[in-house]
């Protein structure tokens, strides 16, 4: 009995492909070093339709920094927004796709906070791999 119900807890997780959604992210890095981009972070997360991640990270002024994020194909749209430390919008990508891209020049070094949201899966009951970098140059 115990046995069933830790699998069907962790079910709709199983579902999720973040290898996939690495290797896409992958494939995007290695084309962004042919332009002189380089990785600052890059990090994974199994997310749910409606679900988000939160990510705190430091950009330093007058670097330009782009922001990308590759979904399995259980994602539909995914989006991603970038805030500054006072929690105000500074960029986003809400284009209706699994694979949205930001790209930013701090002005100044501060705290940001990247959002990224599963919009939307293939069903509000499957969970999706998300799977997302900054790179900077």
């Amino acid at each position: 009995m115990l046995t069933a119900l830790f699998l069907a807890a962790f079910s709709s997780a199983a579902l999720a492909d973040e290898a996939a959604a690495e290797t896409c992210l992958k494939t995007k890095i290695w084309e962004g070093y042919n332009s002189g981009w380089a990785v600052r972070t890059a990090t994974n997360a199994t997310l749910g339709q409606g679900e988000h991640r939160i990510y705190l990270v430091t950009l330093y002024a007058g670097t330009e920094y782009k922001l990308m994020v590759c979904g399995d194909d259980a994602v539909v749209n995914a989006d991603i927004v970038l805030y500054d430390s006072l929690g105000n919008e500074v960029a986003k990508d809400s284009s209706k796709d699994r694979e949205p891209t930001v790209t930013y020049r701090a002005a100044s070094t501060d705290t940001f906070y990247i959002a990224v949201h599963a919009t939307q899966t293939k069903d509000a009951a499957t969970k999706g791999g998300i799977a997302t970098a900054v790179t900077y140059k």
